[in-house]
């Protein structure tokens, strides 16, 4: 008598028990199905009018009501973010301009800001033809149109600082209620040699380090809750380097130690340049 050893008899099952037929196979569990994303995620993907269309097709009333409520918080956050970015380019200035334009406007606190933080201001020291000037200023701008709410100014480095020596070059003067949070002197220049394939990396660790200097307010999400930055994923970077660059973007309690400097082989003084405006 032919045996089929997937059967379920009680036969099948005293051969199994002394080794005659495999044991039988056993069913894999199904899978769990994944779990219903939260409200409050769906609303955060949805756009002002998506949250007024999607009220509109909703029958039941208190759905409808927390929908709407929503909506209104992003288009209230909406209007004050719009008023607070008041930037979003670098601002050409000169040495006349400086105090109005630098000093006092990291004075100035933003709209609505309860904790009178000011205004974080950076200043771009720059002379045209220098390669990590030139490559420093594609950054700056960058930062600018990503952090509107924090002023970028540029001014030709001797224009702004007699004699300025062009080993000082690119430099970058940060202020924030009306005091100078850091220096940045010679940025680039101990990379010159290591820049094929790290551009990414030097723009994440500038933002970092204007971020650590207070400068900079990390991205706020759609009611205004302040997220990391998202970085840019344009090019590959290096993934331990990355890490600890958006990790210190996150730490923006930190304060970052007075005129970090980075010395070009041209530039053989160990002093800080200091000057007076």
């Amino acid at each position: 008598m032919a045996v089929n050893p997937n059967e379920d008899t009680e036969f099948n099952d005293a051969l199994r028990k002394y080794g005659i037929i495999p044991p039988k196979e056993t069913t894999p569990p199904t899978p769990s199905p994944p779990s219903s994303p939260k409200l409050q995620d769906v609303l955060d993907n949805l756009t002002p009018e998506e949250l007024k269309e999607l009220g509109e097709e909703i029958t039941d009333d208190d759905l409808d009501r927390d929908i709407d409520s929503y909506r209104r918080q992003r288009l209230a956050q909406e209007r004050l973010q719009q008023k607070r970015a008041r930037f979003g380019r670098v601002y050409p200035i000169g040495r006349d301009d400086y105090t109005r334009e630098v000093t006092e406007a990291s004075k100035i606190d933003e709209e609505g800001d309860e904790e009178e933080k000011g205004t974080g201001v950076i200043c771009f020291l720059y002379k045209d033809g220098i390669p990590r000037s030139d490559r420093t200023s594609g950054h700056i701008q960058t930062l600018a149109s990503r952090y509107p709410h924090s002023k970028f100014v540029s001014i030709v480095g001797n224009k702004c600082i007699a004699d300025l020596p062009d080993s000082r070059i690119p430099m970058l003067i940060i202020y924030r209620k009306g005091e100078i949070r850091n220096q940045l002197i010679a940025w680039g220049a101990d990379r010159e040699r290591q820049l094929e394939g790290k551009l990414i990396q030097i723009i994440i660790e500038l933002e970092a380090l204007l971020i650590l200097c207070g400068t900079l307010d990390l991205p706020r999400g759609p009611l205004g809750e302040q997220r990391a930055p998202d970085g840019d994923d344009s090019e590959e970077e290096d993934d331990e380097t990355s890490f600890r660059m958006r990790s210190a973007a996150t730490s923006t309690n930190a304060r970052a130690p007075k005129n970090i400097r980075a010395q070009s082989k041209e530039d053989d003084s160990d002093s800080d340049f200091e000057f007076d405006l």
